[in-house]
């Protein structure tokens, strides 16, 4: 997906599609205009280009090569032959391994991640769109061999201080967290970093581990294998919105490890990231401050009776501020709508108060994830801006290791024509002072485009709820 946005950032290069030609990339190419050959396999290399000329393409595919060799140098055995392919497990026995990162096609991820836990491995599963049944099927072998699945869909971890996926750079210390939020385990370790408390392991455990069907497998296995790390003194068990028998059942876990676990479990009435943040950091003696916001829009308010729109990258982001947001404003519309709430149509129109994940795997299929490509967002952004029913702006913009390289400056325009418009544009901003991408630097890029920054997700829902103008904005 990178190097399908490198390629089409060329002058004169219209688009660019670069994966691998799997049923659902292949219609995305056909979707683009191209040409879609027949007889291909999910393992064959697919490239499509649109240029304007002839030496704007012979460009790209000077581009693409190098953009390729760079990813992965290929490796020679012999006089020259390529290496023989091999299985997760024939490599482990051949390293010293102990985790595996599974980040094929979601059809194809499930044979790829039962080899590794056969082999003993701890399995971290990126893909996403693998089905949930091989979910459960993978998580109940995996307590067979007594090792630890992540995910599917797992998008962050931090194990033994090195990221994995979209993580982000944060210092070695005493919390340990159990996640099945990606982005949501990436808010709670900025938190802590703004604390100066670090991070033992982040284990994330995929979005429906603590649902009714998964119920908790990997949850408690993660809590054990926390309970036994040395390096741990407090863990926090993190989750979007679980069943209400699983939440239990990990709370009961949790009472017999025998060191202190703490719960952000997304719903009404439950404490937000941000108030677990400062419990954690309590918990381990030190001290905690509420994140300084950016400087408000001066005597700014959201457009006369118009409605919040939530445009998020993140599901766990989304799923708190649409729980503040319900708590004020009744409910809410969405993708991911929380129980009451409304569920928005296939053309994802807006419709009254609405919030839309981007990041939900029914948005990313053939596409690149939003914290790594923004085209997507953008674009809605500029929707919403034109719509007359649009009083406030809420977004969230993730940093870190995988995210793209300057996601301010994608959305940076688009701000500040909204903001000309009449509409606040309000973001809680994810992120530490080592990313790569430069916390004060995104900061800076945002706030000159006229955005409210917040470090708090929870404090930037509540900023643009405040700043909805009238008692008509939350008919």
């Amino acid at each position: 997906m990178q190097v399908s946005r490198r390629v089409a950032s060329l002058p004169d290069v219209r688009g660019a599609l670069v994966a691998m030609a799997t049923e659902l990339n292949l219609d995305l190419a056909a979707s683009m205009g191209f040409e879609v050959p027949t007889g291909t396999a999910p393992s064959e290399m697919l490239v499509g280009i649109d240029a304007e000329s002839e030496d704007a393409l012979a460009a790209a595919l000077t581009e693409l090569e190098a953009a390729l060799s760079q990813a992965a140098a290929p490796s020679a055995t012999g006089f020259g032959s390529a290496p023989a392919p091999v299985t997760v497990g024939a490599a482990a026995r051949r390293g010293e391994a102990t985790i595996a990162l599974i980040s094929t096609p979601g059809p194809f991820a499930f044979a790829d991640a039962v080899d590794a836990v056969d082999a003993g491995l701890h399995t971290m599963v990126f893909s996403d769109n693998v089905p949930v049944e091989q979910e459960v099927a993978l998580k109940r072998r995996a307590q067979e061999t007594g090792v630890l699945v992540m995910g599917p869909d797992c998008g962050t971890a931090v194990v033994g201080g090195v990221g994995l996926g979209f993580a982000n750079v944060v210092r070695p210390g005493p919390v340990g967290i159990v996640a099945a939020s990606g982005t949501g385990a990436q808010h709670l370790m900025t938190l802590l970093d703004q604390a100066e408390v670090g991070v033992s392991h982040c284990l994330g455990v995929g979005g429906r581990d603590l649902s009714a069907e998964v119920g908790g497998l990997s949850t408690l296995r993660a809590l054990d294998l926390l309970a036994d790390d040395e390096a741990t003194e407090v863990v926090v068990v993190l989750s979007k919105p679980p069943a209400a028998s699983v939440a239990e059942k990990v709370r009961a876990h949790a009472a017999t490890l025998g060191k202190p676990v703490l719960f952000a479990l997304l719903g009404p009435g439950q404490p937000t990231v941000t108030d677990v943040a400062a419990e954690a950091v309590w918990a381990v003696g030190s001290s905690w401050t509420d994140p300084e916001p950016g400087p408000g829009p001066a005597g700014a308010a959201g457009r006369p009776g118009g409605y919040l729109r939530g445009l998020f990258a993140g599901g766990t982001l989304c799923d708190e501020a649409m729980v503040l947001a319900t708590g004020r404003l009744g409910p809410v519309t969405s993708n991911i709508p929380l129980d009451g709430g409304r569920r928005i149509g296939d053309d994802l129109a807006s419709e009254g108060h609405t919030m839309i994940d981007f990041g939900d795997d029914r948005l990313t299929q053939g596409r690149p994830h939003p914290m790594i490509d923004g085209a997507a967002r953008v674009e809605r952004l500029l929707a919403e801006t034109d719509d007359p029913d649009t009083g406030v702006l809420l977004l969230d913009v993730v940093l870190g290791l995988g995210a793209a390289d300057d996601p301010a400056g994608e959305l940076a325009e688009a701000v500040v024509r909204a903001t000309a418009a009449g509409v606040p544009v309000v973001v809680s901003l994810i992120g530490t002072r080592d990313d790569p991408q430069g916390l004060d630097a995104q900061r800076a890029t945002l706030e000159r485009a006229g955005a409210w920054v917040h470090l708090s997700n929870a404090a930037a829902t509540t900023a643009a709820l405040d700043l909805l103008a009238t008692p008509e904005a939350t008919a």
